[in-house]
């Protein structure tokens, strides 16, 4: 039987303006910048991923040049002339021959799905063991660091029926700075929203004991890795004592992370994120330790374009339980798009397309312009 080769691979660096400037505890994003990753294959299907981080080298270990230059020099030609049907041994020939780089790994491993989609029909989701919903719940993130700013724009997210579920980013400023700021966001919005936080690493322990009380305390309902993620003891200790469940998120780099941090009682919700974990495939490997381990789940996101938010989308409505949701709105942080049809997003809810692959058809021109040259 003559198998469909894997032809070429090309993986491009796409800049794209953002709405407004999306302030992290390390970095302030003035733009979002995607790795575009298309596979052509024999039989003339091709398949599209991506490969997004945030901050360059301030979030991770890879950045948008280091993802390309490992593409075109290591990881794609390590796929050209593989069965491009046969993605497990694809993804395992790439785990063999490099480690980490998951990000690169992740979009490849899209494009893969995409293309076995297309081929056969089928949505991605269906690949990866067959949908339980049509759509999810989508969280915003308030970061622009102004309060009155952040209550007015939740304001304007609840009336046009957009979001209902809101992160804020802190760790950034003073710890009592942040929890007034927090705090006053919570009473605006009352039980009409479910309020957030997302610390990034920021805060150690002796800050992290007494702020994760006063959170709790005032009804903000998640705490996103308050503290460094090599500080494994410490997160034992905040899971034991906090009022409001904590999250882990950077301590999450493998899907051997998520099983250790289970182990150890780290945290009660994992944040789920494609390109942490090496790919669609490797993240449900994840959600799988935390549903064994009772662990509750979320549908976390790199800030992806389109094509990775759809990615991310397929795998996480496959799940039985999405207890705290999803963060999937990197689309709507783009005030450009690459592909001809934007993902849609109605009733608080993220609509995952049924038709072949992840749904997407790229905008050469677009692309084109948009391009890092």
């Amino acid at each position: 039987m003559s198998h469909t080769l894997i032809e070429s691979i090309d993986a491009v660096i796409v800049d794209l303006p953002t709405i407004r400037p999306h302030k992290l505890a390390m970095h302030t994003m003035q733009k979002q910048t995607l790795v575009v990753i298309r596979i052509r294959c024999s039989d003339g299907i091709e398949g599209i991923g991506e490969s997004t981080t945030i901050g360059g080298l301030a979030y991770g270990n890879e950045s948008p040049e280091s993802i390309k230059t490992n593409i075109d020099s290591h990881l794609g030609p390590l796929l050209v002339g593989q069965d491009a049907a046969n993605i497990n041994a694809a993804m395992l020939r790439l785990d063999k021959a490099a480690k980490g780089n998951t990000f690169a790994k992740s979009g490849l491993e899209s494009a893969l799905l995409d293309a076995q989609g297309k081929r056969l029909g089928l949505p991605v989701s269906e690949l990866l063991g067959g949908r339980v919903r049509d759509s999810l719940e989508v969280a915003w993130t308030l970061a622009s660091g102004d309060t009155v700013r952040d209550i007015a724009e939740a304001e304007q997210m609840l009336d046009i029926r957009r979001h209902r579920i809101f992160k804020l980013k802190i760790g950034a400023n003073q710890v009592n700075a942040d929890l007034k700021h927090v705090i006053a966001i919570k009473k605006a919005l009352g039980e009409r929203a479910s309020v957030r936080v997302d610390v990034n690493q920021y805060w150690d322990e002796s800050q992290a004991i007494r702020a994760c009380q006063v959170l709790g305390d005032n009804g903000i309902d998640l705490i996103e890795q308050p503290i460094s993620r090599i500080n494994r003891a410490g997160q034992v200790r905040l899971n034991q004592r906090s009022p409001a469940p904590i999250m882990a998120d950077e301590s999450i780099e493998s899907v051997e992370d998520a099983f250790s941090l289970a182990a150890d009682g780290a945290a009660s919700v994992f944040a789920l994120k494609i390109a942490k974990n090496g790919g669609p495939r490797a993240v449900l490997r994840t959600a799988q330790i935390a549903e064994a381990a009772g662990i509750a789940l979320y549908g976390g996101t790199m800030l992806e374009g389109a094509i990775g938010t759809l990615a991310s989308a397929h795998a996480f409505i496959t799940l039985n339980k999405l207890t705290w949701g999803t963060e999937l709105f990197g689309p709507l942080l783009l005030t450009e798009e690459i592909v001809t049809e934007a993902p849609v997003y109605r009733d608080f809810q993220l609509e995952v397309p049924r038709t072949p692959g992840l749904g997407l058809t790229l905008d050469e021109e677009r692309l084109a312009f948009f391009s890092r040259k």
